[in-house]
């Protein structure tokens, strides 16, 4: 499997993706100007993923002195002991007894992830596939599914701009308000925007004075996207108060047209009409073959690329108008066409092949072009 190019022609996702759903076993070099990031992959499972120009802030030792689970003299002792004896730092940490074995592997598995989800911000580099052995992460972390990690990303990527409206600097503190609503037993909390769940009971309680956001995803160990998202809810939710250091206003909401139409019925018509446009100019661009031809092959990857993402946003919306006629999202893309939504080779256009649809829950879903 011969796999190697730019992100502008194939992107993170997609790239992960593939590699998933064929169940190969290798590493993927990812590159750009500043950092290379190696995953690690096990018969289409991640179980590892490393940055070789990792900065020491980044490093395990590192990332446990900073959430205080151990001081810098016992990393320091710790390392020591790493030269002599070329264990694990791990197994020098667990065996002299400054942490437990599963709190090590937790922060090791935080590292991985972390790692994979700030691919997902970048705009530009290169990526590489190489089949081969790969032995698994020192560590012994647990093995990731590429479609977990897909879903995770995109939702990071789609929710991270709503919370840095509030949540926009590293340097700023917090204080708490008033005390948050006792759990319901056996209830299911958090995972939304907005929502009171476990993460924002844990960051709520390591809110202290003095401490700014990076000190809090220091210690609250959840990864820089779950903490910043815990905190907007904190304070969407009136239970804790930014403390901006230059005493600046917090930034509004958003205001833009479509925020402001009415319910959700509105945003689907608008998109809707977007994407009309989009489509009617795609189909000028390639020569007048829309979807009604079928599969389109461009000399130009990129081109085709960008058709298809405006392809993608257009079958997103038609699932967005489905749920909202149904109630809940179609087990399979055919159901579209059932319902007079899209044509069957809207389904599938630039491409020969259908997308790749999963339904993940009653409102959210993976969709990415086809394995090809």
């Amino acid at each position: 499997m011969s796999l190697k190019g730019t992100l502008k022609d194939f992107g993170i996702g997609d790239i992960l993706q593939l590699i998933g759903q064929q169940q190969k076993t290798g590493t993927l070099h990812f590159r750009n100007k500043d950092q290379e990031v190696r995953v690690g992959f096990q018969d289409g499972h991640i179980i590892k993923a490393e940055g070789i120009t990792r900065k020491r802030k980044e490093l395990i030792g590192a990332m446990l002195v900073r959430a205080e689970i151990i001081t810098e003299t016992q990393l320091e002792a710790a390392l020591e002991v790493q030269k002599r004896t070329l264990k694990r730092l791990g197994d020098v940490l667990v065996t002299s007894h400054a942490l437990t074995a599963e709190r090590f592997q937790q922060m090791a598995q935080l590292q991985v992830t972390e790692t994979l989800y700030r691919l997902f911000t970048w705009k530009a580099g290169t990526y590489e596939f190489i089949q081969e052995p790969v032995e698994p992460g020192p560590e012994g972390i647990t093995p990731l599914r590429a479609e977990t990690v897909l879903m995770e990303g995109f939702r990071m990527v789609d929710e991270w701009p709503v919370i840095r409206k509030r949540i926009h600097r590293d340097d700023m503190t917090f204080e708490r308000v008033k005390a948050l609503p006792v759990p319901r037993p056996n209830a299911d909390e958090g995972g939304e925007l907005g929502a009171i769940g476990h993460s924002e009971r844990h960051v709520y309680e390591e809110i202290a004075v003095g401490r700014d956001l990076r000190k809090l995803v220091d210690l609250c160990c959840l990864g820089e996207f779950e903490t910043c998202k815990a905190l907007y809810n904190l304070v969407k939710g009136d239970y804790v108060r930014v403390i901006d250091p230059e005493g600046r206003a917090p930034v509004p909401e958003d205001t833009r047209l479509v925020a402001r139409v009415a319910g959700p019925v509105g945003r689907v018509l608008v998109t809707m009409a977007v994407l009309a446009a989009l489509a009617f100019i795609a189909s000028r661009w390639v020569g007048g073959r829309g979807p009604e031809s079928g599969a389109t092959v461009l000399g130009d990857p990129a081109a085709q690329r960008q058709i298809a993402q405006a392809q993608r946003v257009r079958i997103e919306a038609a699932l967005e108008v489905f749920q909202l006629e149904k109630g809940t999202l179609p087990e399979r893309l055919d159901a579209l066409v059932d319902a007079g939504l899209l044509s069957p080779e809207e389904l599938r256009y630039p491409w020969r092949e259908q997308y790749y649809y999963r339904r993940l829950a009653a409102r959210q879903f993976i969709l990415l072009p086809p394995v090809r």
